[in-house]
């Protein structure tokens, strides 16, 4: 799933952040940045890759998640001026985030974290946009969330 995501965001530049050298080493290999952020927690981490790709010049950031086996076209959703949000597809948790990379947006994932990044879009006084694409809302949070059929891409 993992890879499907990352051809999902071409032609954008990738960057992996991650606590795991092999995940590392997998993201290069796949031709995207690795960024270490051991022991931070998933929201300390995203915090901190968006802070050092502000810091190399990134105006936008886009954070999808690694567990989206529908992925694609996640390109279309950059651009817009404030936050963009994918909720998964019970309208709880949320699947892609896009925001400006220097708002100092606080990441909240888990349980219910789709309505408390609108409440942070609101905070920073943003402009928010819902995008409800069943393909990007569909994530996998346990083995009954693979879709049947479903076929992981095969790298030789």
């Amino acid at each position: 799933m993992a890879t499907r995501v990352l051809e999902a965001a071409a032609p954008l530049p990738v960057a992996v952040v991650c606590d795991d050298a092999e995940v590392g080493r997998w993201a290069t290999e796949n031709g995207a940045m690795a960024l270490p952020e051991p022991g931070r927690g998933l929201n300390g981490a995203v915090e901190a890759g968006v802070g050092r790709l502000a810091g190399l010049g990134a105006s936008e950031v886009m954070v999808a998640h690694a567990d989206l086996p529908m992925a694609h076209g996640l390109a279309r959703l950059a651009g817009f001026d404030g936050v963009t949000l994918v909720p998964d597809r019970r309208d709880d948790g949320t699947n892609v985030v896009c925001v400006p990379a220097g708002a100092g947006f606080r990441f909240a994932y888990g349980p219910g974290s789709f309505s408390r990044h609108r409440a942070e879009a609101e905070r920073l006084g943003l402009a928010l946009r819902v995008v409800r694409e069943p393909d990007l809302a569909w994530d996998v949070d346990v083995p009954a969330d693979i879709p049947a059929g479903f076929v992981p891409p095969i790298r030789l």
